[in-house]
């Protein structure tokens, strides 16, 4: 059994940034209990209202698959709480919570909460803040043993279960990534009723709420355009490739800006338009922008620079990141398929964004080609019909 730790003590380590003054008030608001071995303290889909804090004692959390297979997915001890969710969110607990050994916890009810909020609004932030990145994290690791169950299962079938397995997966990840964005706007949504912020906390969890909706848009729009990318496009008209390029960088500044990635924009004065579909094309160069900065190095570049060859403009966009397996380069194109974890990063995403490009440039009859070293980074160059 670990040694017992004081609610002083756990509460900052579990939300930093939390005052002095603001501990107390959680702890005033709060109960301090003792269960054996074998207790449930969450139950998985039942409803409940309560947030733990571990003083003392081990957890295991498991999760019960296709309603028969229970399985582990972490174990806690001092210093972790779990049943957040409880706090912000009138949802089914997504796990069972089981005491391994006798356990000392600090419980804090939805109603606790609440009063907390009322006396010290700036709890609020601290504590949806960590949540929030809990929940991402839990999130993260539920897409990684789902995708390796996938890729398990996998290998006893032919193609054509395989790709009933990659549709299975896809819809699995959809649910992950909208459930992170909905979740967390969510929360800080349920802040905002309170009524309890002002000034720059208001403002700030404003934009949190925002961003995650942005979120949940594109999302959306990527998937109703998978679907229609099949349909005829309307008449081409003249594009200015370059304009257009330009607006896609500025839209992905605070995207590169959070990983310490710089959008370097090589213009050519006097390049000819395109013909094309100007909201078509966007989407196709916003996915290899996207994914230039997404497998960037932290403090790297990502590199568009045009160049006007005979009947086509081209436009070269050039990352010096993890670069590309030979092994899955064929695959890179193929709805659903995207790349899962290089060393020890994740990747989210649903494997579209590369169809998506591929489809519009077929259908402007340009060329897409790619010149990539594993280690060095990748280089995607389109090439697009000019208008006469």
């Amino acid at each position: 059994m670990t040694t017992i730790r004081t609610p002083a003590r756990i509460i900052p380590r579990a939300f930093p940034g939390i005052k002095p003054d603001e501990v107390q008030e959680i702890i005033i608001n709060s109960q301090i209990k003792t269960y054996p071995a074998g207790s449930v303290l969450c139950q998985e889909d039942a409803v409940e209202h309560t947030f733990y804090m571990i003083l003392e004692g081990d957890f295991e959390v498991t999760k019960t698959i296709n309603h028969s297979e229970k399985r582990l997915l972490k174990t806690l001890s001092a210093g972790d709480f779990f049943g957040e969710m409880a706090l912000i969110h009138n949802a089914p607990r997504a796990a069972t919570v089981r005491s391994l050994t006798t356990a000392v916890v600090l419980e804090l009810s939805k109603d606790g909460f609440d009063r907390v909020l009322k006396h010290s609004p700036s709890v609020a932030t601290a504590m949806v803040a960590e949540i929030s990145n809990r929940l991402r994290a839990n999130d993260q690791l539920a897409i990684e043993d789902l995708r390796l169950r996938a890729r398990e299962l996998a290998d006893a079938y032919q193609k054509l279960a395989e790709q009933d397995l990659a549709r299975n997966e896809f819809l699995t990840n959809i649910a992950h990534e909208l459930r992170t964005p909905l979740m967390v706007a969510s929360g800080y949504l349920h802040t905002l009723k309170k009524g309890v912020l002002s000034g720059e906390q208001l403002q700030s969890t404003i934009e949190i709420v925002s961003r995650n909706v942005d979120q949940i848009v594109n999302l959306t729009n990527d998937l109703l355009f998978l679907q229609e990318q099949d349909l005829v496009l309307r008449d081409f008209q003249p594009v200015n490739l370059q304009t257009l390029v330009e607006q896609i960088a500025d839209k992905y500044k605070s995207k590169a800006k959070a990983r310490n990635v710089s959008i370097n924009l090589h213009t050519l004065s006097n390049l000819p338009t395109i013909q094309g579909d100007e909201s078509s094309l966007e989407r196709a160069i916003a996915g290899l922008v996207d994914n230039a900065i997404k497998f960037s190095r932290t403090g790297g570049a990502v590199d568009i620079r045009f160049a006007d060859l005979g009947n086509h403009v081209s436009l070269s966009i050039t990352d010096y990141g993890i670069g590309i397996d030979p092994q899955i380069r064929p695959r890179i194109f193929d709805r659903f398929f995207h790349l899962e974890k290089s060393g020890e990063d994740l990747y989210d995403g649903l494997g579209i964004g590369l169809s998506i490009t591929r489809q519009v440039i077929q259908q402007h009859r340009g060329a897409l080609d790619i010149d990539s070293s594993p280690g060095k980074g990748s280089t995607f160059t389109v090439s697009l019909l000019k208008w006469h």
